[in-house]
């Protein structure tokens, strides 16, 4: 496995101590962050660290594929494991992954020619999907 440094170099993004924290914390929390309670966390090692660091650094992230943005009726949240898994979204803007097994049995159940059609029809190849579920 990667260490932070390599993985950034890996992704071609430049290293500074703040992203390294940023990024270290991001992906050892499954709480699914927002901005704002991502800069609470960091604060209190690296009280330099402004929220528009914050801000500008989860963009160069998910630019680089590093994390996942996902939209909340909370706000946008972040996620580090952006392998293949899906979430759930609730009424008060929690986020939350759905387990492995579940995830993997609803995307499996998406039909292949359903996705051809989609391809077909926009002109674009499907790289990934994602699905997003919410709780009423």
């Amino acid at each position: 496995m990667l260490d932070t440094r390599e993985l950034f170099e890996k992704h071609t993004l430049r290293c500074t101590r703040q992203r390294v924290e940023l990024y270290e914390t991001l992906a050892a929390c499954k709480c699914h962050p927002t901005a704002e309670q991502l800069h609470r966390m960091v604060a209190e090692r690296s009280p330099g660290t402004s929220l528009a660091t914050v801000y500008n650094t989860l963009e160069a992230f998910t630019d680089a594929g590093l994390c996942r943005k996902i939209n909340s009726s909370g706000g946008a949240r972040y996620d580090a494991d952006v392998s293949d898994h899906l979430h759930v979204v609730t009424t008060d803007g929690r986020l939350m992954d759905v387990p492995p097994e579940v995830g993997d049995e609803i995307l499996r159940a998406i039909p292949r020619a359903a996705l051809d059609r989609v391809q077909e029809r926009l002109g674009i190849k499907v790289a990934h999907v994602e699905v997003l579920l919410r709780t009423s």
